[in-house]
């Protein structure tokens, strides 16, 4: 094979390169922010003579527009309106339910449903549809986003090499094939594959993934704080507050209360009243009643959520006979972070509900609040120290409830009212809108895997339908996309790019492969999958795989090896990104996961290596 030559252009971009992988791994800025400033060098280097030939300036920016950026895009969207509809909450309760509180069957369950899903829609697209339930689960659960959303996205990745439709390069695959055959000898042509040819590859290559974070997740897996739990947590740390200011504990407690209990019977203010602890919700025969009025009767079996100093909840499960689950489980959904918490509310001067008390306005049964503390001169008021159900409002009393924030945000438009907390989720939740959030969503996968549409424009149909149908505002949509994952993704696209016009990337191939000649066909064929597997994580895998699988086929014929299976090895190969957060999936999860370069690095190598023997082993086996 003649070695081509390194121009002037190529070591610039290989410079690039250099200065990408440095910025990445070292994070001195962020992943989008270095993304950026990689793309505005090379559109500065590219003016200077001489090196015009990096990239065309115009075509500088066009990441932006990209079919990959754009599907992101609507994907995001079509999963903000799913979720708001109540459909993911939906989802992330099956797979609680089924999967209790045990992280490995949590994960097991998510990713195993993500996979089977990519087989069939893009991956990106799959795993954007389940961080929303990734997020309710890790809220129902207690189990961080930072240790289901990687194994997660490591299986929408390999899921897509479950059929021949997963994944952008398997489905470009045939076409090569075919545009190469005709420059082959009769008995050397490759023959097409089928939609279900790769499948014994996928499925060992998921089930690596799934036994690699069963066995090792625990050690490999990142457990700090994700961006979406610190967004969602506001809870936690307005509890802490609470607790400093008032000096109540604001944990919630779920009781179960068995059937013949003594507390049957017994009316919610009776138990408050005589017990030191408020019940802020209570569940019966699967439904679940927040801010219950206070001449509720408990029923059994039920369950209870309660608020309380630990010494009172103990009390409370020794006299009646009750006991407590360990994590929040049927009212992790309507009392979570992102449906419920604790806020504050003062009482204005010229307010109607002066002279009043909370047993006189009915709080819970009116307004939705289940008021803890009430604040009033310098002294705060609980039910240890008094009743403050009887005492009448003043001007200026502050009250720290437990509500939910819809009845929050209704409160905001009370002028007997003023909220003081604002920082909550005003999310409004239309259960009434699912009908037309799953049809836009069936329509747009509709048109994805049965019309010869582009991806993007597919996906943006069910992305405008979600927005035309009310199910989201277009300012809710803006709000819906990850902006930082537009950018990282859209930028690399430029260096991408420039790394294949240059020739930078045949010049690579090149040199990987001069030194092959006369090694054994599972040596050349390892180095294939290993040269694929660098390639696309520096530029996008159709881009590897249109230059990699013709130089691959050459090799084969000159080895006398199968070159349906060189050709094979690269397409599969180029889904072996895991190192860095390059391909879409991995950029995706980031943010919401908390993730940093190096946590890729060390789950991302593992995997990488793995996958290498394990997807070789069954192709040789299979074909």
């Amino acid at each position: 094979m003649e070695a081509l030559g390194l121009t002037f252009e190529m070591t610039v971009v290989l410079g690039l390169l250099g200065l990408t992988m440095i910025l990445f791994v070292t994070e001195v800025v962020r992943v989008d922010v270095a993304a950026i400033l990689i793309m505005v060098l090379l559109g500065c280097l590219s003016a200077i003579p001489g090196l015009e030939g990096l990239i065309d300036i115009h075509q500088l920016f066009s990441g932006f527009a990209s079919n990959a950026v754009i599907s992101i895009i609507a994907v995001m969207i079509i999963g903000a309106g799913l979720d708001r509809t109540g459909v993911m909450s939906t989802v992330a309760a099956w797979i609680s339910r089924v999967g209790g509180a045990t992280e490995s069957r949590i994960i097991a369950l998510i990713s195993v449903t993500v996979a089977v899903i990519s087989s069939f829609m893009q991956n990106v697209g799959a795993a954007a549809l389940f961080v929303p339930v990734a997020s309710r689960v890790s809220v129902r659960t207690g189990i961080p986003m930072s240790r289901v959303l990687m194994p997660m996205g490591f299986c929408a990745i390999l899921g897509g090499t479950l059929t021949l439709i997963g994944s952008s390069p398997l489905i470009l695959l045939n076409d090569l094939i075919e545009g190469i055959n005709p420059s082959l000898a009769p008995e050397s042509r490759m023959e097409l594959l089928s939609l279900f040819s790769v499948t014994p590859i996928g499925l060992a290559l998921v089930a690596t993934g799934l036994l690699y974070f069963g066995i090792l997740g625990r050690f490999i897996l990142p457990s700090g704080t994700s961006r979406l739990d610190r967004s969602g947590a506001q809870g936690q740390s307005l509890l802490e507050y609470v607790s400093a200011t008032y000096g109540i504990d604001g944990a919630i407690h779920e009781i179960i209360v068995p059937e013949h209990s003594l507390l049957v019977g017994e009316t919610i203010d009776d138990v408050q009243r005589a017990l030191r602890l408020h019940i802020i919700a209570t569940q019966f025969q699967g439904k679940t009643y927040p801010s219950p009025p206070r001449d509720t009767a408990i029923e059994a079996p039920s369950r209870l959520a309660i608020i309380a100093e630990p010494d009172a909840v103990e009390e409370f499960i020794y006299c009646f006979g009750l006991e407590q689950s360990p994590v929040l489980a049927e009212f992790a959904e309507d009392l979570g972070p992102g449906r419920a918490g604790i806020a504050e509310v003062v009482i204005p001067p010229g307010s109607d509900v002066i002279g009043k008390s909370v047993r006189d306005l009915w709080m819970r049964k009116v307004y939705g609040l289940s008021p803890l503390v009430m604040y009033r001169g310098g002294v705060a008021y609980t039910r240890e120290t008094e009743d403050f159900g009887e005492l009448p409002f003043e001007a200026g009393d502050t009250l720290v409830c437990h509500t939910s924030w819809d009845a929050l945000m209704r409160l905001e438009n009370d002028r007997d009212f003023v909220v003081v907390t604002q920082d909550y989720p005003r999310e409004v939740e239309r259960p009434q809108k699912v009908g037309w959030a799953v049809t836009f969503f069936l329509l747009a996968l509709g048109l994805v895997l049965f019309t010869h549409m582009q991806l993007s424009l597919c996906l943006l149909v069910g992305a405008v339908g979600m927005i035309l149908s009310k199910v989201l505002s277009i300012d809710e949509a803006y709000d819906a996309v990850g902006w930082s994952t537009v950018f990282l993704l859209a930028s690399l696209i430029p260096l991408g790019q420039a790394v294949q016009t240059t020739g930078t990337a045949e010049w690579i191939a090149h040199q990987f492969l001069l030194g092959l000649d006369g090694m054994p066909t599972w040596v050349l064929q390892t180095c294939v999958a290993v040269l694929a597997t660098a390639f696309t994580l520096v530029m996008s895998n159709v881009g590897a795989t249109v230059l990699l699988v013709p130089l691959a086929v050459n090799i084969a014929l000159g080895a006398g090896a199968d070159p349906g299976l060189f050709a094979l090895t690269v397409a599969i190969a180029t889904s072996n990104s895991f190192l860095i957060p390059t391909h879409q999936v991995n950029a995706l999860i980031m943010g919401p996961g908390g993730y940093r370069v190096k946590d890729f690095v060390r789950a991302g190598g593992i995997m990488t290596l793995l996958f290498i023997p394990v997807s070789l082993t069954v192709m040789n086996l299979t074909f």
